[in-house]
């Protein structure tokens, strides 16, 4: 395994080295969840289990960071479509042997083991692969729109089938992201954007619980003491920790949260450490955002851009989702805090994608002094709007001539 050797922009030279802000901003937020795990668990009877299984996952987790991380570019780029062939399997696997829990068979064995948390990262490298190579026919509804349809629509309608909506829309926003930066029409993303969104819909009426969610985050207080007596609790915790919070370790109202170190670990943060925080904790994902949007566009290839982009895109909707659904703003998915969240496979899948980020962040290209490294996202753009992506597919191309 060693560096990507790709074919870098005249007058410009690759940075070498990893992006060591990105990695420690990564790191920090991994012991600062086991941090909160600690706080969120330590009246629980298996507290210690709980904590000791995080820190496996974690030192897994950092292990398979720093192979990712070594992995050539173009060994991922070939590897696309048996990675591809092995998220399909493992999710029809699941649906076969899949154990249940809390209404989805997502569990491959008890609690542990859920194949989609890596399958949101296999499909990114599949659709970055995908898409890489196919410049202006990404306009045309015989290439573009309806093989991704069809490619969106097998994925996400296994785990849907699970069922599990949350980790569905995770797996679609980044796929339509890729899509719209790589040069797609406005209209064709909304042609996607309308049906999805009416599939959903449908999704919604016909399952009872899914209606029940959506019934409780519309009106908490409408069934105070089943469906909407989480949420209530969860605001209240977010509430009580005011400005500065009550001190790490010394939230009270945490322990009525059921899932407390899981799905509700942003409220035991907003109880434990206040306002303050909780901002502080959303600025450093603000980061990890930023710098992987810059590596995205000064990543030397089409491939290393879109994957760059879309791993940003993945880790900044799961991150808004888990704080919306804390804070009410949106419907509780039962979606882990990248990160900080107890979790095995989500913990270990994000870090697997941090590491391919900063592979990316290894050969990407010095910052150019023009102005060619932006994001183009204007309504009327005809091109691919990752910076310089038209450029680099010339370059591509004739580098294979």
């Amino acid at each position: 395994m060693t560096t990507s050797k790709v074919n870098v922009p005249v007058g410009r030279k690759a940075t070498g080295h990893v992006d060591y802000g990105l990695l420690l901003a990564v790191v920090g937020l991994v012991i600062f969840g086991l941090m909160m795990i600690v706080s969120a668990t330590f009246t629980m009877a298996k507290s210690a289990k709980v904590v000791r299984d995080q820190a496996i996952y974690a030192v897994v987790g950092l292990g398979a960071l720093v192979v990712v991380l070594r992995i050539d570019q173009k060994l991922l780029k070939r590897w696309a479509i048996p990675i591809m062939g092995v998220c399909i399997l493992s999710l029809v696997v699941v649906l076969i042997l899949g154990a249940h829990r809390e209404g989805a068979a997502s569990w491959v064995t008890g609690k542990s083991g859920q194949p989609s948390e890596f399958v949101k990262l296999g499909f990114i490298i599949y659709m970055a692969a995908w898409l890489a190579p196919q410049g202006g026919r990404i306009r045309d509804v015989t290439y573009g729109l309806f093989p991704f349809v069809v490619l969106l629509g097998v994925v996400c309608g296994l785990i849907v089938l699970q069922p599990d909506l949350g980790t569905a829309a995770l797996v679609a926003g980044p796929a339509l992201a890729m899509f719209y930066f790589a040069g797609a029409e406005v209209k064709q993303l909304l042609v996607s954007l309308v049906g999805g969104s009416g599939v959903l819909a449908l999704l919604v009426l016909a399952w009872p619980h899914a209606m029940a969610r959506l019934r409780t985050f519309v009106d908490p207080a409408s069934d105070p003491l089943d469906a909407g007596w989480q949420i209530q609790r969860i605001l209240e915790a977010m509430r009580a920790g005011g400005l500065f919070g009550r001190g790490l370790g010394n939230g009270e109202l945490k322990l009525l949260l059921p899932l407390r170190h899981t799905d509700c670990i942003f409220a035991v943060i907003g109880e434990e450490l206040g306002l303050i925080g909780c901002v502080a904790v959303i600025a450093v994902y603000v980061f990890i955002i930023w710098r992987g949007m810059s590596i995205s566009r000064r990543a030397p290839d089409t491939f290393s851009s879109l994957l760059a982009a879309g791993i940003s895109f993945s880790l900044a909707l799961q991150t808004l989702v888990h704080i919306a659904g804390n804070t009410g703003t949106l419907p509780l998915t039962g979606v882990t805090l990248p990160l900080v969240s107890y979790g095995g496979s989500s913990l270990v899948a994000t870090l697997a994608s941090a590491g391919v980020l900063l592979g990316v962040s290894r050969v990407a290209v010095e910052r150019p002094s023009g102005g060619d490294s932006t994001l183009a996202v204007g309504w009327r753009n005809r091109r691919a709007r990752l910076s310089s992506t038209g450029r680099r597919r010339r370059m591509e191309d004739h580098g294979a001539r």
